[in-house]
């Protein structure tokens, strides 16, 4: 089938991104813009509309509105995902040659940004649950720990990166590490593409966002988390640790000079849609939506794992002996499409669509699967990466990416410095980044994760000659 047709295609229930469910939950201003003659709506930065860098115009003024809602200072609106935001802001935070405190889940997005501005990634550990194979945000004590290995040598933190929440809807309490950061004096960049309706407003027992606990720079997927079009996306600024003129000349390099109208329309209208009151019902019955489906579903027997985010199912399929691409194969033929298959999981993003009926199409679904597949044994515990509590390559990220490089079997990789950047896409999580050397224990960890993700991870490797 052509692209176009594709795009058309009756897939079923739809259990993945973008969170407006095919058109369902967009807001109402953007379905009548599309209603419009096709085309009509795809112009230029003219004079009345500007573009997010611009002091003029009908977006400069809407980014404006837009941080007044959210309680910002400054925002500005992204139309190349979250990935071109978190690229920008970390730009803007820090020289280079500094270290950027990181976890390890960060996204591939950040290491590439480290690999472009010769910052170095200063890669701390994470909780890992083996039941799963799922990294967790780390809390309070954790980090006291991370911290407790500084200073190192030669490396000099410039600026601090949390994910908050993961791609699963883990999240953890994220005031405690701000305050511990701000005492350094370091600035935070939080990393929230999956949860801009935790900065709603709305009193749902939700995580708290990164924007209500100050951190400074904060990234929203307008698609992933709110009702925004596929590459909408937010950074949010406040404070004073980090100056606006170099996010605005960050945010340069890394979004196009030909901004789409429509994009920005979107981000807008996204936006409006998480403060008014009507987008706010809305969202609020989404989730109550949500937690009702959870807690059926859990008394007719599936097994759901517990996270924080209503909005994210985990279907734990390894209980069963069952991998998560078998059951994500198994279901899109009953027609249930799912965001993420994983070795031992299976997530859906029930979004900010109505799911009536989804509890009988799921069940149905797994009950089935379990009958095909009855009789197997459940899966043995995932391993952690052997990697230390906190670590800085040994080469530059940056020196890496662009040495010379001989590509080797992995096998063969003990003691070689990566050129590669190894991640399975999605969740877009690092296994091993441009710069690190390969033990022993690694490339036994690597080969492990090779056999679990087939046909995501290559039996070679590029290494440093």
């Amino acid at each position: 089938m052509d692209i176009d047709s594709l795009l058309t295609f009756d897939r079923g229930r739809s259990l993945f991104l973008p969170a407006h469910g095919r058109g369902a939950a967009l807001p109402k201003e953007l379905k009548q813009l599309l209603k419009n003659r096709a085309g009509i709506w795809d112009l230029p930065e003219l004079p009345g509309i500007g573009g997010p860098l611009d002091a003029h115009g009908a977006v400069f003024i809407s980014q404006k509105r837009s941080a007044v809602g959210m309680g910002a200072d400054r925002c500005w609106y992204g139309i190349n995902g979250a990935t071109g935001l978190l690229q920008a802001a970390l730009f803007s935070m820090a020289r280079p040659g500094q270290a950027v405190l990181m976890p390890r889940n960060v996204h591939r997005s950040l290491i590439q940004a480290c690999a472009l501005s010769d910052l170095n990634p200063l890669l701390f550990d994470v909780p890992f649950l083996s039941d799963r194979g799922h990294v967790v945000p780390p809390d309070e004590m954790w980090i006291q720990e991370v911290l407790d290995e500084l200073p190192i040598e030669g490396v000099e933190v410039g600026a601090v990166v949390l994910v908050n929440p993961t791609y699963h809807g883990y999240a953890s309490d994220l005031e405690p590490l701000v305050k511990i950061f701000h005492q350094r004096g370091w600035p935070v960049l939080v990393d929230e593409a999956h949860g801009a309706h935790f900065a709603s407003g709305i009193k749902k027992q939700l995580p708290a966002s990164g924007l209500s606990v100050g951190a400074d720079l904060i990234v929203h997927s307008l698609h992933k988390s709110a009702a925004g079009l596929v590459q909408t996306a937010v950074l949010w600024q406040q404070g004073d640790l980090v100056d606006p003129i170099a996010v605005e000349r960050s945010i340069s390099w890394v979004q196009t000079s030909s901004p789409s109208a429509l994009l920005l329309a979107s981000c807008e209208a996204a936006i409006r849609d998480l403060t008014r009151p009507s987008g706010q019902r809305k969202l609020i019955a989404r989730i109550d939506d949500a937690r009702h489906i959870a807690t059926r579903l859990r008394e007719l027997g599936l097994p759901l794992l517990p996270n924080q985010d209503p909005l994210r199912l985990i279907l734990h399929t390894a209980i069963l002996g069952i991998s998560g691409f078998e059951a994500d194969d198994w279901l899109i033929q009953h027609r249930v499409v799912a965001e993420l298959p994983e070795p031992g999981c299976l997530t859906f993003c029930l979004g900010l669509a109505d799911q009536k009926g989804l509890i009988r199409l799921l069940k149905r679904g797994w009950d089935s699967l379990v009958v095909k597949n009855s009789g197997r044994e459940p899966f043995k515990p995932f391993l952690a990466p052997p990697i230390p509590r906190l670590a800085v390559p040994s080469m530059s990220c940056s020196a890496a990416w662009r040495s010379k490089v001989k590509t080797i079997s992995l096998n063969d990789s003990v003691g070689r410095i990566s050129a590669d950047l190894i991640c399975p896409y999605p969740p877009g999580i690092p296994m091993l980044i441009p710069g690190e050397v390969l033990d022993q224990k690694r490339v036994e960890w690597l080969l492990e994760q090779k056999r679990l993700w087939p046909n995501l991870i290559s039996p070679q490797l590029r290494v440093v000659s």
